[in-house]
Order: structure tokens, then sequence, then C-alpha cells
């Protein structure tokens, strides 16, 4: 069986996920995992927002939801869809189970597979919550000159369980995963200021600095992702994640769920600006 450090999963890059850029529209990126192609998704389709996933049965949903509404840093709400309803309002004419990288399917809290496509899991009981991605922000970091290691260097950004709790509700507890950036000192603060601007894709910081103080022994041995990178004068920035919802999984146990697999995002057709405040 799979396990939670599993995640650092290897591409498959097809050659239409391969020539996926900044510049590729949402829904070229969906038809090409829709076609089975998997890679992260930070660095594409640049001015669209982007957005975890968490997908359980009805009878846990309303637990979810007030997990999600008491913890919206980690948890921001972007889109809850109906039972059974597969197409988004987020991206109309996609579909739920085919058109995101990666998925992974839980068990009890146990990981049980990952795959590119969920049709013969999907049960018509099942409710989706699509909830929003720091990577929505990493564009116009760059735009204003803040640089995005990861991208750069062609990986998954680092993710890592933290010592921060959530409140708990109804079936559902975790603490808080955050996702890491290592910005200049000096652009710290534009960092901050810049992704403060979208709310609804995590917002600001978390905790800038030492990461000890947040329960992360090991900077360089992330939980989710690839490994850090960080270039002298980098100050280490933690952002709450959206992989939060797996770490409740894990930590709740669930009899089933499935999730978005770390940094392999859903695609939406909303432009970043539409949650800019």
């Amino acid at each position: 069986m799979t396990t939670a450090a599993d995640c650092r999963t290897a591409p498959r890059l097809s050659a239409a996920v391969a020539d996926l850029t900044a510049e590729s529209a949402p829904q070229e990126a969906r038809a090409a995992f829709r076609d089975g192609g998997v890679r992260p998704t930070c660095g594409i389709a640049q001015g669209y927002a982007q957005a975890n996933l968490m997908i359980l049965p009805k009878s846990l949903a309303f637990d979810f939801l007030l997990f999600a509404q008491r913890n919206p840093k980690p948890c921001p709400l972007l889109e809850v869809m109906e039972a059974g309803v597969t197409e988004p309002a987020t991206a109309p004419g996609a579909d739920i189970r085919t058109d995101v990288p990666l998925y992974r399917v839980w068990e009890h809290g146990e990981l049980v597979t990952e795959v590119p496509d969920i049709r013969e899991f999907w049960r018509d009981d099942l409710v989706t919550f699509v909830i929003g991605c720091s990577f929505t922000f990493e564009f116009p970091l760059l735009d204003a000159g803040v640089p995005v290691r990861h991208i750069t260097a062609g990986r998954n950004v680092p993710m890592y369980n933290t010592s921060i709790g959530c409140e708990p509700a109804g079936a559902f507890h975790a603490n808080t995963v955050v996702s890491m950036r290592g910005i200049p000192a000096g652009r710290v603060a534009d960092a901050c200021r810049i992704s403060g601007y979208y709310p609804s894709v995590h917002g600001a910081p978390l905790h800038v600095g030492d990461p000890a103080a947040i329960g992360i022994a090991d900077l360089d041995a992330p939980d989710y992702g690839d490994a850090p990178v960080l270039e002298d004068g980098d100050v280490p920035v933690f952002w709450a994640c959206g992989v939060t919802p797996q770490a409740a999984v894990m930590a709740s146990r669930p009899a089933f769920a499935i999730t978005h697999a770390p940094g392999h995002m859903f695609i939406t057709s909303k432009r970043d600006t539409e949650y800019m405040v």
C-alpha cells in the first residue's frame, strides 16, 4: 500500500503535457491531463486560478464544509459542487473526474492509489470541494520581480506538515500544511503584500523565518513535493496549503475520500484577478 510519504510522484510527460507553459490556456492543460499526462501544474496557464480538491461522500460533506469555514486560511473554498455533479462552475465544460493530472484515493485514512482518472471510483453521492491554491499568486509574484525558485528549477513546490493546529469540526481535525518559497530578504515584504491581495488562494504567509518555530525539523526534507531551492540571502516564507485537507483525511480517517496529488492541481477557467481584493 502507498504511504503518505510517497507523494513525490515522477511526472509522466506525454508530448502534450511537456509542451504546457505559462502561455497555455486552461482548456489546453485540462485536455492534456484528460489524455493521461501527469505533471505538477506550477508554471502553467498564467492568469488563471488553480485549485485543490477534496471529494467526500455526502454524509461527510457538512462536516468538511464546517471545517473549511473554520479554517479559511488553509481551506479557502472557491466552489462546492452538488453531490454527483462532475462539471464545475469554475470551469464550464471540464470534468472533475479526469481533468486533474493526478488524483489520490483514500480509504480509512490510508492512501490506496494514485491515478490520473477517477471515473472508476466515482459515485453519485460524492461532493466536490474546490479549494484555492497558492500557485495562483505565483505569476503575480514573478511579474513583480519576486523569484519563485521552484518554477525556475522546474520542480514542484515543497510542502510541510506543521505544529499549527486547525480548528476541528465534526469528523475532521488536522494540523496545517504549508508550502514554502525561498524569498530574497529584501523582497519578503513584497511577497507578503502581493500574496495578501489573494485571500481566496491562501493569501499572505502564515510564517516567515525559522522553520522550527512551526514544527518543521528539516527544511531539506519536505513531506510533500520536491526539495526546496534556496539561494544565499533567501528567507524561507511559509504559506497555508491546500494539502491540509489531505492531512485531515490522514488524521480523521474517513471511510472514503479522493483528493488531488500534492502539486497536481485543477486549473480553473477563472481569472486570478477575480479573486484579487
